[in-house]
Order: structure tokens, then sequence, then C-alpha cells
């Protein structure tokens, strides 16, 4: 198990777990069986049901290798395709619980997943994808040539999810809110700073408490505050709930 270390914009670390090797192979099965069914019904639609062979009759080679080649396209960007849409997961990733993230703590960009794509030609296709396991493999990121490229690695979203992991806070219906200037943090800062403050908590890290603390009242622009930083952070956190769960 790799975990991974990733420093935010708002300069916090949060850890994640890396997928393993048998996860992301298992996702790349899925993924391949998916293109091979999306194989297998285009050409039984092209030659079968509109029996594309008299469209193509007259056509020079080039004309009818380029229509054939375009019904294909799909399979060829699946990746680059999926991984755009739906926030660096293909269909076998969303199934496998894994995603595709930057290591500097900012979202990947389609730059980024072109470059991952781009080097699928080397990490995957080249030596029956000998080469990309042995880069995850030997990484200390579980990163493929790809991956260390465009700055990215593949982490797994498998850990159990409660109210505690979330950004969500348990309000009773009297709670009156003490800084209402919490509204100029995004849904993003106040996950960072839920996990950050959930860790540091429970392993008594008293440092990046009052450091994720002055990094609160700078994003948020506060002015006054008394409690200590368990006490502030906290009620930064229900503060936020507040305004916002109703938006």
């Amino acid at each position: 198990m790799v975990e991974l270390q990733i420093n935010t914009t708002q300069n916090v670390n949060i850890n994640f777990i890396a997928a393993s090797v048998g996860e992301r192979i298992l996702a790349y099965i899925i993924d391949l069986l998916i293109k091979i069914a999306y194989v297998i019904v285009t050409y039984q639609i092209m030659f079968n049901v509109f029996n594309i062979n008299n469209w193509l009759d007259g056509m020079d080679d080039w004309s009818q290798m380029a229509i054939i080649v375009s019904f294909y396209l799909p399979v060829v960007f699946y990746s680059l395709i999926f991984e755009t849409v739906l926030d660096g997961q293909t269909i076998g990733k969303r199934i496998m619980k894994i995603q595709v993230v930057k290591i500097d703590g900012y979202q990947a960009s389609l730059a980024d997943y072109l470059v991952r794509w781009f080097f699928r030609i080397v990490d995957i296709n080249m030596a029956s994808g000998i080469i990309g396991l042995i880069a995850i493999v030997s990484s200390k990121k579980s990163q493929r040539l790809g991956d260390m490229t465009a700055g990215t690695s593949v982490i797994t979203l498998k850990n159990n999810v409660n109210i505690s992991h979330t950004i969500l806070e348990e309000l009773e219906d009297s709670y009156q809110p003490t800084y209402p200037s919490v509204i100029k943090l995004s849904d993003n800062d106040a996950r960072i700073i839920k996990e950050t403050y959930v860790r540091a908590k429970a392993s008594r890290d008293y440092q990046t408490l009052s450091k994720l603390r002055r990094k609160i009242i700078e994003v948020a622009e506060i002015k006054d505050f008394n409690d200590s930083d368990i006490e502030f952070i906290d009620t930064i956190l229900k503060d936020y709930n507040y305004y916002t769960q109703g938006m």
C-alpha cells in the first residue's frame, strides 16, 4: 500500500492511498472489454444493418480507410474522453473506484489527461504493458511514465466515508453562526480544512492546527477570534455548513 501526500493550493498536506497494480489492471480490463464490445457492435451495425460495403464501392482505398477509421476513433480516444468528462475516471476506473489526480494539489486538466493518453503508446501498447507495469511498481508514487510526465497518479476512493470524512457538520436547529466571512471559502477549501483538521486533531498535531487556523484567518479575512485552534476550526466548519446548506 503506497501513501501519497498531496500539498494543496492551501499549503496543507492531504494523504491518499495509491491504487494498487491489481486495481489498475482490472480497470484496464473492464475498459478493454467495453472497447471490444463497441467494436463488435459498430461492425455489426456498419456491415450488416447499413450494409456499408455498398457505400464504399467506387471509393478509393484512402477514402474507404478514412470512413472506417472514423467509426473507431472513440476506441482510440476512449481514455482521454472519459478521464476528461468524468474528472479522472474511465468507466473501468469508476467501477473499481480509482481516480487520476494531480500530485501537486491542483485538479488535472485536459493537457494532463492528453499527456497520459499519449504515453499509453509506451506504457501500455509497447511490450504488452510491461513498461508501464515496471514503472508503477518501481515508482515511489505508483506512477507509470505518463503519470510522471503529467504530474499525476491514480488513487483509490474505497475508503469508508461518513459524515466525519466530508465537509458536512451536524447542526442543531438553534445553531447561531459566529464568522459570516466563511462564505469566502469554497467547497474544496472546506473539504481540505475538514480533512486536515480531523487528521491533525486525532494525532494531536497542534502545529498543523495552528498553521491551518492562520490560513483560514487569512483566506476568510476574519478579524475577531478568541477560541482555541480546535474550537475555532470546528466553528468555522459549522458556520460554513450553516451558510451553504441552503444554497
